[in-house]
């Protein structure tokens, strides 16, 4: 595969200053949504290699993770403000973090390359709205890892935003059809309203990208599982009662039948 240039452009900077703004809602997210985080932290335990494996997180994912602490963890970030935060996060979880670097998941080039068993792109993917950027952003990733080390792509999938809106705000697509109709076609959002910068995946095209990237699929898990948009009093369980609807949505969630349904894709794959 040939070596390809790394750049700092597209749409970056507009992210970087939603996030500047956002740390401590996006860090409490994964507090509301409960589902989510359980199933993605049962992909990571499934896949990821062994500590002390090295571990390459782009994007701030690891930095959720108590157990995080028995790997050697590099954490790379757009955001300073993410950064700071992930920080004090690990700092209070007793955490040592091996290396905490800002940088554009388009311009990994200060890092070692075939260096790390696992890389994590949990955020950089769904910012991306040039599709040429999100391959250079999985390229950039896969560069980094060793001889089958495995890597962690998300994915916002195209029919999110329109059931966020359903749930939230049904009345604002009035006089903005042809904007939902131009996301349901690109997947692209940049009105500039509710979020930042966009791209919403369609979930038939995720494995065959992510494919052509050089990878092997492991797996594709809607993070959601059945409960997508219905999740508020699952999300409030405990004990054995959460654990047995953890275990339930992580296999529904590989069900294909499921991942359009599902708000967030986590894609799993190896480097061939």
């Amino acid at each position: 595969m040939a070596h390809e240039p790394e750049k700092d452009v597209y749409e970056t900077h507009e992210v970087e200053a939603f996030y500047d703004a956002s740390a401590e809602a996006e860090w409490s997210r994964l507090e509301r949504h409960r589902t989510e985080f359980a199933v993605t932290l049962r992909a990571l335990e499934e896949h990821l290699p062994p500590p002390p494996a090295a571990v390459l997180d782009v994007g701030g994912a690891l930095r959720h993770r108590a157990d995080a602490a028995g790997y050697r963890v590099t954490l790379v970030d757009l955001s300073a403000a993410n950064l700071e935060l992930a920080r004090a996060k690990a700092s209070e979880a007793g955490i040592e973090l091996e290396d905490v670097i800002q940088a554009n998941a388009l311009n990994l080039g200060g890092l070692a390359d075939a260096a790390y068993d696992a890389v994590l792109l949990m955020g950089p993917l769904y910012h991306l709205t040039d599709e040429d950027a999100r391959r250079l952003a999985v390229r950039q990733a896969r560069r980094k890892l060793r001889a089958g080390g495995v890597i962690f792509a998300a994915f916002i999938t195209r029919f999110a935003p329109l059931r966020d809106l359903a749930a939230r705000d049904p009345g604002w697509a009035e006089g903005r059809w042809d904007y939902l109709e131009r996301l349901l076609q690109t997947g692209v959002h940049d009105t500039g309203e509710g979020f930042t910068v966009a791209y919403f995946a369609h979930p038939a095209e995720v494995v065959p990208f992510m494919e052509a990237q050089g990878l092997a699929t492991l797996g594709l898990i809607g993070c959601e599982g059945v409960v997508a948009g219905h999740e508020e009093k699952v999300n409030a369980l405990s004990g054995e009662t959460w654990a047995r609807w953890v275990d339930l949505n992580y296999r529904l969630g590989q069900d294909p039948a499921l991942w359009g349904a599902s708000d967030h894709l986590l894609y799993v794959g190896r480097k061939t």
